[in-house]
C-alpha cells in the first residue's frame, strides 16, 4: 500500500521507525536474492561474520535477538547449503559452535558488496552528522527500552510475589 504525503506526515515515530526497517530489509533482500538467501539465511551469516567464527549457536542467536529455536531451522539450512558448520564446543560437548565454510565466507564477501551498495543508495544526500544524530537517538531509544523492560520485569516479579 502506497501512503500519501499526508498519511506519511502522521506517522508515530514507532510507525517510522518500523516502515523505514521494513523498506530496507526488503530491497536488501531484493538485492541479496540472486545470491539464493533470504532475510533470516543472509542476516545469520552476515552477523556471524562480523561477530566471528566459533561463537555459540546461543549467542548468535542473542546477537541477532532471536529465540534459539527460531535460529536453528536457519542454521540447519545454512548447512544443507554448505555456508557453514556446527561443531560440539571443547568447553561443553552439549553446546554447539558455528563456523562460517569457505563457501560461507566466500558469499559473505558478494553479500558485503551487496549490502553496501544497498547502505550507500539509502543514505545518499545525508549528511553524516545528520547519520549520527539519528545513530545517537536511537540509541538512546534503546537504552530506555531497555531500562523500562527492566522495570516491568520487576514489577512483574513483585506482582507474582504478592
Amino acid at each position: 500500500m502506497t501512503l500519501t504525503q499526508e498519511q506519511l506526515r502522521q506517522l508515530s515515530v514507532p510507525e517510522r521507525l518500523g516502515r523505514v526497517a521494513r523498506q530496507w530489509q526488503a530491497i536488501a533482500d531484493k538485492e541479496l536474492a540472486p545470491l539464493g538467501l533470504t532475510y533470516p539465511r543472509w542476516s545469520a551469516m552476515w552477523k556471524l561474520a562480523r561477530i566471528g567464527d566459533g561463537v555459540s549457536q546461543k549467542q548468535l542467536a542473542e546477537a541477532l535477538e532471536l529465540e534459539l529455536g527460531s535460529l536453528m531451522r536457519t542454521l540447519a539450512q545454512l548447512e544443507e547449503q554448505e555456508l557453514i558448520t556446527r561443531k560440539a564446543s571443547p568447553d561443553d560437548g552439549r553446546a554447539k559452535q558455528v563456523f562460517l565454510t569457505n563457501s560461507g565466507h566466500a558469499l559473505v564477501k558478494k553479500m558485503e558488496a551487496k549490502i553496501l551498495k544497498v547502505r550507500r543508495a539509502l543514505l545518499a544526500n545525508i549528511e553524516d552528522e545528520e547519520i549520527e544524530t539519528v545513530k545517537k537517538v536511537l540509541a538512546m531509544i534503546s537504552y530506555n527500552a531497555n531500562h523500562m523492560s527492566e522495570a516491568q520485569k520487576l514489577d512483574q516479579n513483585n506482582e507474582e510475589e504478592v
